[in-house]
């Protein structure tokens, strides 16, 4: 997806945040007590250690409501804010800089909360040479905010969607009737860049693919014994053949897996599971 898009995306996205707040009357408490002369300043102040995401987002939404209140960060996307830290200051008019609260808070508290999780998970791997790959398992219409915590954290983005990157799955399987003859319609129908990756839940598929003309394998929900026998397999037979567990993977076991071998962990953990962080707008 171009930059072109990903911008339109976000921009929507806002858009239709600031839509479901305000609604056909827009924020009728600010604009009650404040005049609209009126100006204010606050902090964006951190509730506890996170790994920051959304600067971008929370400026848009106030860009949006009113331009003439000034968004200013105090950190970057991706930075480690302790407990207590100024994360952005606002000021403006006092009626915009209330207004726009609620939903950019929503937004810095979601995305931090999807990058403070994901460092977790990438901390976990350091040290070995497989990375954590995130999921389409995101809040619908979120995709492209949630893909770029996951980045901001440390992690690496996997299809942004269904059309920049082949996975043949065991339903896919199943209706085209065996794993090659699958293989062979998704190399025939999709574009030549695109990577195309198989997944497979047995060993015996995975010597199957070693033969096939695709570049990465997914060994889904796996043993610990069963991924080291497929790295093994795979040394043997496609040293070149990339490696994928996936499957129910979590901080817990996360480490374990990498250090069978395999090049990428998949956690869909990484968007679903992740909890917001606390983080308050303060006036000064």
């Amino acid at each position: 997806m171009s930059e072109l898009a990903q911008d339109e995306l976000v921009a929507a996205i806002v858009a239709l945040a600031l839509r479901e707040d305000l609604g056909p009357a827009g924020d009728v408490t600010s604009n009650a007590v404040f005049g609209p002369h009126e100006m204010a300043k606050a902090s964006f102040v951190a509730r506890e250690p996170l790994v920051a995401a959304g600067l971008d987002v929370a400026q848009r939404v106030y860009a949006a409501v009113d331009p003439r209140v000034h968004f200013r960060p105090s950190v970057a996307d991706g930075d480690l804010v302790r407990n207590g830290q100024v994360l952005a200051e606002v000021a403006g008019p006092a009626r915009g800089l209330w207004t726009g609260e609620r939903v950019a808070l929503n937004f810095l508290q979601r995305l931090s909360g999807v990058a403070t999780l994901t460092r977790k998970f990438a901390d976990a791997l350091a040290g070995t040479s497989c990375r954590v790959l995130d999921t389409r398992k995101t809040t619908p219409g979120a995709r492209v905010l949630e893909k770029a915590a996951v980045r901001a954290g440390g992690g690496t983005n996997h299809r942004m969607g269904l059309f920049d990157g082949v996975l043949i799955k065991d339903n896919h399987v199943a209706a085209a009737g065996s794993v090659a003859e699958a293989v062979r319609r998704a190399r025939a129908g999709a574009h030549a860049l695109l990577r195309v990756e198989l997944e497979v839940d047995t060993l015996a598929q995975l010597e199957e693919a070693f033969a096939l003309p695709v570049d990465i394998v997914l060994l889904d929900n796996m043993s610990l014994d069963q991924l080291r026998e497929g790295v093994a397999l795979r040394a043997a037979r496609r040293p070149s053949l990339l490696l994928e567990a996936s499957g129910g993977v979590r901080l817990e076991t996360v480490r374990a897996i990498a250090e069978t071998g395999v090049d990428f962990v998949s956690a869909g953990a990484l968007t679903h599971s992740a909890k917001s962080v606390d983080i308050g707008l303060d006036a000064v």
